[in-house]
């Protein structure tokens, strides 16, 4: 067998690979995670066992996910979405349990003694069941821009519920798992375990944490706060275990502490690579458990457990949706996006495992049918609106409704402007338009948003830019131009292509957050991109040169002349250390000193081809001075060459130059 760190490098190896695979597929890396755990699970290949270090490994991953979910607790948060979270979403947890039992019962009843599950194995699988997959969704909602729209403001608050939920869940099944007949003073002595710990932890830890970490952080040392996080996480997680409490609770209710101080956002950042490559090792031990063989024999038990667990799950929310008072499409919407099971459903599994609350026969198939539906999540998400239209008779009137109200409004306008979003960049350009009395047509996905500012007399509608119909609906063929106000390069697109096909010459502005898809938007017809970190410098520049004497056409002249070549002059930066993971993808600068002996000394600019590379040469110093460019400069042994790239390109450029 292999010793811990063989083992560990095997898991991470594989992790890494499973990890690239399933990106290249546009999946989940959980899920590339899940099937290295199967692959090397001891019921395939067999080459690492759910041993006590992938079990502690697996432990760690949980304890990081539990603190991060306490880091994020907010409040004011809950008390805004208060009858989503604790209305929809206890009463979606509820009603998913209890129907898991019934459906358990029903089984058992029809099987005549074959098939024999507890009250109390089923519900701790109803809790299980119970879970949607929070990364899957809120990543689709946010790629879908559909985070503000009535049903993501729904399913956010019953995915906040669901965190919150495991807490007393992992409280529960362990009580359950005990002896039956001692289960009321078993229960009773749990809730009196965890109310004095928590209490404890919340009175003692208030009190303490904020001047803790501020001794901590006046020290000034990085290696330090790092210690005092784990230090924090992990000792909390220990004393909730010396209380008979799980290791999960302590670590949720430390992030809960530290959310209130200051230092809130900078843990997050810190502890983020711990919590993701030890979650991951986590799903790698979920995916052991799977016996492939035992699912292959009973797939059709596989396939009915998965229909059961995405159609009930599906019927439950969306019938308590439109209990709750959504609309016939925003309650389908809702339950399509969280008829899947998730990451805490694993959690719940792993201890009902350690328990031996379930039956090997029964948890396999319930394991193989979870994955699968967190599988089929993103397609039914992908699809949710064409199975709203074949659903629901009243969305096709709602939407022929929305655009009615869109068109009436834009009928008698001409050479309007069509704004996409309305948010605060939206309602500011809308006010200047106001001003010079220019017509305009504002579509968000925002309901509250739209109500209040079309009831002050804002033109604006309820509509989605990036669809064909909206933009006809808002007079696509009529208008004078189209800003899109938000900085999302995915929609940006979308909706440039659409506006290509309908009307071809409208001049069509994009806002983007940097320069980084200028390229990309500029080539599918964008007429104007406004990178808003380029346009911030470019307003600090012409300040500080006003106020320095420089000449204000002269400023204007430059600023002008800068948005002419599309910010070329200002595109890349010099990188540092304190730079993002995100920032690493931008244009970059980078200067290269050129020592005797290399190989581009002597020769010409243009000779040595860096655009292969994809990267281009800004600028040359000499002796100080900077030398004017061209593809004949010469290059000379102490001469610096300024790069412009990403950070490959220019890392291929330099060894190029220096070679």
């Amino acid at each position: 067998m292999f010793s811990g760190l063989e083992l560990t490098l095997l898991l991470l190896g594989c992790a890494v690979l499973g990890v690239v695979a399933f990106r290249m597929m546009h999946l989940p890396p959980m899920l590339g995670y899940l099937a290295v755990g199967v692959l090397l699970g001891p019921h395939a290949m067999a080459l690492a066992e759910n041993s006590a270090i992938t079990h502690m490994l697996g432990e760690m991953g949980i304890v990081f996910l539990m603190f991060s979910i306490g880091l994020e607790f907010s409040m004011p948060q809950l008390v805004a979405m208060r009858r989503i979270v604790f209305g929809l979403g206890l009463a979606q947890v509820l009603v998913t349990i209890g129907g898991t039992m019934a459906l358990a019962t029903l089984i058992a009843f029809s099987a005549q003694g074959m098939f024999n599950i507890s009250w109390q194995a089923a519900f701790a699988l109803g809790g299980a069941v119970s879970m949607s997959s929070t990364a899957i969704v809120s990543k689709m909602l946010t790629e879908r821009l559909e985070l503000e729209s009535q049903h993501g403001r729904r399913i956010i608050g019953v995915l906040l519920f669901q965190d919150l939920a495991v807490v007393p869940l992992l409280i529960l099944i362990p009580a359950l798992a005990r002896d039956t007949g001692s289960l009321a003073p078993t229960l009773a002595w749990a809730a009196v375990k965890a109310a004095v710990v928590l209490l404890l932890l919340f009175f003692i830890g208030h009190k303490l944490m904020r001047r803790w970490f501020t001794v901590v952080v006046k020290r000034q040392s990085q290696e330090l706060f790092m210690l005092n996080i784990l230090l924090v996480t992990l000792g909390a997680a220990w004393i909730t275990e010396q209380a008979g409490l799980s290791l999960a609770l302590g670590a949720f209710v430390a992030g809960m502490l530290i959310s209130e101080t200051p230092f809130k956002y900078q843990v997050e950042e810190d502890i983020k690579p711990f919590r993701d490559v030890l979650l991951g090792l986590f799903f790698i031990t979920i995916g052991m458990l799977l016996d492939v063989n035992l699912v292959i024999a009973h797939w059709w038990v596989v396939l009915a457990l998965l229909a059961a667990i995405v159609l009930v799950k599906f019927a439950i929310i969306a019938g308590l949706a439109k209990l709750f008072g959504a609309p016939d499409g925003t309650a389908i919407r809702t339950g399509l996006a969280l008829a899947q099971a998730g990451e805490f459903g694993f959690v719940l599994l792993n201890e009902i495992t350690g328990l031996r609350l379930v039956e090997p026969a029964i948890l396999q198939p319930v394991l193989a049918a979870m994955v699968l539906s967190m599988l089929l999540a993103p397609l039914i998400i992908t699809k949710s609106d064409e199975i709203v239209m074949k659903i629901s008779s009243n969305e096709w009137m709602n939407r022929s409704l929305q655009l009615t109200q869109i068109a009436t409004r834009t009928m008698s306008a001409q050479k309007h402007v069509i704004l996409a979003g309305f948010g605060r960049t939206g309602q500011s350009l809308a006010t200047l338009l106001t001003e010079e009395k220019i017509a305009y047509q504002a579509l968000d996905m925002d309901p509250e948003r739209v109500a209040e500012a079309h009831a002050a007399g804002a033109n604006v509608s309820y509509g989605d830019a990036a669809r064909r119909e909206a933009l006809v609906a808002a007079g696509v063929h009529r208008a004078a131009a189209m800003v899109i106000t938000y900085a999302s390069t995915p929609s940006a697109l979308k909706v440039l292509r659409l506006v290509r096909e309908l009307a071809p010459t409208l001049p069509v502005i994009v806002r983007s957050h940097d320069d980084s898809d200028l390229e990309r938007l500029k080539a599918e017809g964008a007429a104007e991109v406004v990178p808003e970190l380029l346009e911030g410098s470019l307003m600090l520049a012409s300040h500080a040169l006003v106020m320095l004497g420089v000449p204000l056409r002269r400023v204007v002249h430059r600023v002008q002349a800068a948005r002419d070549q599309r910010y070329s002059s200002l595109r890349g930066y010099f990188a540092g250390s304190s730079d993002t993971a995100e920032e690493d993808l931008f244009e970059r600068l980078h200067s290269v000193t050129l020592p005797e002996g290399a190989s581009s000394v002597g020769m010409k600019l243009g000779a040595l081809q860096l655009d292969e590379f994809a990267a281009e040469a800004t600028a040359v110093r000499r002796a100080g001075q900077r030398i004017d460019l061209s593809p004949d400069t010469v290059l000379q042994a102490g001469d610096v060459v300024v790069l412009r790239g990403s950070a490959e390109a220019v890392a291929h450029a330099e060894y190029h130059l220096l070679r």
